[in-house]
């Protein structure tokens, strides 16, 4: 017995040395556990950058943008130079050393494909007065793109390209959004390359620009650039939500200041020139102003809380006169919608169907009055583009 304890104690001894060794010297051999990998798992420095793995880390848009991604394209336009009569005469070159530049100017643009007929949105003054488009697909191919129509009043125009198994963007509701909701700029800034920056919806409904003649732009501070004109302000689902047209700038590049036309607006303007060939609006021939106090002292209003659009003129026989409507007049309400802009009176006007009674609601020297007009289609305006910004100082809105 006495020799089993001694050899119990030995043994006990030794483990415990041995122990202590392995404590000391190893200490991994006593914690080691199982990998990953055995388990068939992957580290999120693995999974995470795996392409293949299917894995999307938290917060990230990848989804959202490869999903739009494919139906933004790159549009160059090239425009045949003008000829300066001085610089041809020789007598000119021989003096003061003119000389001709022959070669084109050219431009930069980005376009998002609505439909698998090869239809394409885009800003107007992307395009305008190209000689030629080329459109460029973000797979890498190429075609020309033909004008199917424009509508410089929003500063939109419609492209059409024949090519075949063409990746379309799915229309999102614009009208439900929020400030603060996120959102995705898609584009080709500068000729880098397609570019996908984020940011949110700063404001709605900007308008008094100074840029189009309808404005209702959505406001947001994802990063816009020369290059991104006619691309694509997409939610985190990668639904379409407005055409980015314009940024606030002092450089010339971004400054977290941007402007996009709504795609509520983008896809009436797309039905009328593709159902129509143009873009039918209302009209009912007023000349409207901004209601300042002068105004509604000139007018005869007293009551401070008055708020609309100030009429200061009626076109003979226009629908506004056969209506009633008087200068003098205040517009408060235009259907359903309350106005207190002339922007917005635009907007509202422009928005009613030709020869479709609607009613307007007005005050003449502080009494309210409800007046059924019907508005007339909407004259034809010559296109006109500024093709200068103003001076960088005086920037308020730029078509980047």
């Amino acid at each position: 017995m006495k020799r089993l304890w001694l050899l119990f104690s030995q043994v006990v001894t030794a483990l415990l040395a041995v122990w202590f060794v392995l404590v000391t010297l190893k200490p991994e051999w006593l914690n080691h556990r199982p990998s990953l990998s055995s388990l068939g798992l992957q580290t999120a420095s693995v999974a995470g950058l795996n392409k293949d793995s299917g894995f999307t880390a938290a917060g990230s848009f990848s989804a959202a943008a490869k999903k739009a991604s494919p139906a933004v394209v790159s549009i160059n336009t090239s425009k045949a130079p003008e000829k300066n009569l001085a610089t041809m005469d020789p007598w000119f070159k021989h003096f003061f050393g003119g000389q001709e530049d022959n070669s084109p100017q050219v431009g930069l643009g980005s376009g998002v494909i609505v439909s698998d007929q090869g239809f394409i949105l885009t800003n107007y003054h992307v395009i305008e007065g190209a000689d030629e488009i080329e459109v460029s697909l973000n797979d890498g191919r190429q075609a020309k793109g033909q004008v199917i129509g424009v509508d410089p009043d929003s500063d939109l125009a419609v492209l059409k390209i024949k090519l075949d198994r063409l990746p379309v963007i799915v229309l999102g509701n614009s009208d439900a959004l929020q400030v603060g909701d996120l959102v995705l700029a898609i584009g080709n800034p500068f000729g880098v390359g397609q570019t996908v920056t984020s940011g949110i919806v700063s404001a709605l409904g900007r308008n008094q620009l100074g840029i189009n003649t309808f404005e209702n732009f959505i406001q947001t501070d994802a990063a816009i650039n020369p290059g991104n004109s006619g691309g694509a302000l997409v939610d985190v689902s990668g639904n379409l939500l407005g055409i980015n047209t314009a940024i606030y700038s002092r450089s010339g590049g971004s400054m977290g200041i941007g402007f996009a036309i709504p795609v509520s607006t983008a896809q009436q303007v797309l039905e009328g020139i593709i159902k129509d060939g143009q873009v039918t609006r209302g009209w009912i021939g007023v000349e409207p102003n901004e209601l300042t106090p002068e105004l509604m002292l000139t007018f005869g209003l007293k009551d401070p809380a008055t708020k609309g659009v100030a009429v200061t003129g009626v076109l003979q026989n226009a629908p506004a006169a056969k209506a009633g409507l008087k200068p003098g007049d205040v517009i408060e309400q235009v259907g359903s919608k309350r106005v207190e802009h002339v922007a917005e009176l635009l907007s509202a006007v422009a928005a009613l169907k030709p020869n479709v009674a609607v009613e307007f609601k007005i005050k003449r020297k502080d009494q309210a009055l409800q007046l059924t007009l019907t508005p007339a289609q909407r004259p034809k305006m010559k296109p006109q583009l500024s093709p200068e910004p103003p001076e960088p100082q005086k920037r308020r809105g730029e078509r980047p």
